[in-house]
């Protein structure tokens, strides 16, 4: 095993080979990234508590080397997050396995291929470029996803979701109190799982989709874009159903919001040419 233990600035170039990343940071900002390099870790910035990094077996690891025992309210109250505060960059081969921690913060991931796993108590989430398998869960704060494939679940207490030129097989979406706005390019076959306790649930796919559509709200309002998404209601106007076939409905878009609004929108062929022909 390899161990450095960082108390200031420093980037470490990792000789051997990197097949999974755990980090588990208090607080600051965290970004991973894909490399065709050595892996590498970057600490730009580090606060009164080092961060420790090992190397063992394969297996990564970059955590903070004393994390308090409660990070909850009264660990924000006495105000620790100062002393456990960092900034880290971490580049590794694209088919890593990562799993990435953070209690307060942002959090960036880019171009793994591999199961993801993001976990955020207090703060931001971006994911860019993802395959495999991505989980995100943020107890409070937004969650962007852009350019990502494969299964998808993202998951928030209290913030929005935002996915976007993104053409997943599976989405699992659920915001207790936040709203969700999906922008998707989706292959055949899809399926497209959404949810909000309290918020409003956009969608917009494309015109030439191929989707069987159930949409489902209890106190807002249905709209749709497209003719063939018929609107029924039932129960003396308090529960709502729309439904209906795009194309040959070879995938599933369900969405269901308890106390909000949901949209589903029809994006012209000609936008969606001109979003694949950017670089």
């Amino acid at each position: 095993m390899t161990r450095w233990k960082v108390d200031g600035p420093q980037r470490i170039t990792l000789d051997e080979p990197v097949t999974r990343l755990d980090v588990r940071l208090i607080s600051g900002r965290l970004n991973v990234v894909a490399s065709d390099g050595p892996a590498r870790v970057d600490v730009t910035r580090v606060s009164s508590q080092p961060v420790i990094v090992e190397l063992r077996d394969g297996r990564l690891v970059v955590a903070h080397e004393r994390p308090p025992r409660w990070p909850g309210m009264l660990w924000w109250l006495g105000q620790l997050g100062r002393r456990f505060r960092a900034e880290v960059s971490i580049a590794v081969p694209a088919h890593v396995l990562a799993d990435l921690q953070l209690v307060d913060g942002s959090l960036v991931a880019s171009g793994l291929r591999r199961d993801t796993r993001v976990d955020v108590t207090s703060g931001q989430v971006t994911l860019m470029g993802l395959r495999g398998h991505t989980s995100a869960k943020v107890t409070s704060g937004p969650v962007e996803a852009l350019g990502v494939g494969g299964d998808l679940n993202l998951e928030t207490v209290s913030g929005e979701l935002i996915l976007a030129d993104s053409a997943p097989e599976r989405v699992r979406a659920h915001a207790v109190s936040g709203s969700i706005t999906c922008d998707l390019d989706n292959p055949r076959g899809s399926e497209i799982r959404l949810s909000a306790i309290s918020g409003s649930i956009t969608v917009r796919v494309r015109e030439d989709s191929d989707l069987t559509v159930h949409l489902h709200t209890t106190s807002g309002r249905i709209t749709s874009g497209f003719p063939q998404v018929s609107a029924g209601q039932h129960g003396f106007g308090a529960v709502k159903d729309s439904h209906g076939v795009l194309g040959g409905g070879a995938g599933k878009l369900w969405a269901s919001a308890t106390s909000g609004s949901i949209a589903l929108l029809a994006r012209p062929i000609e936008d969606a040419d001109d979003v694949e022909e950017l670089p």
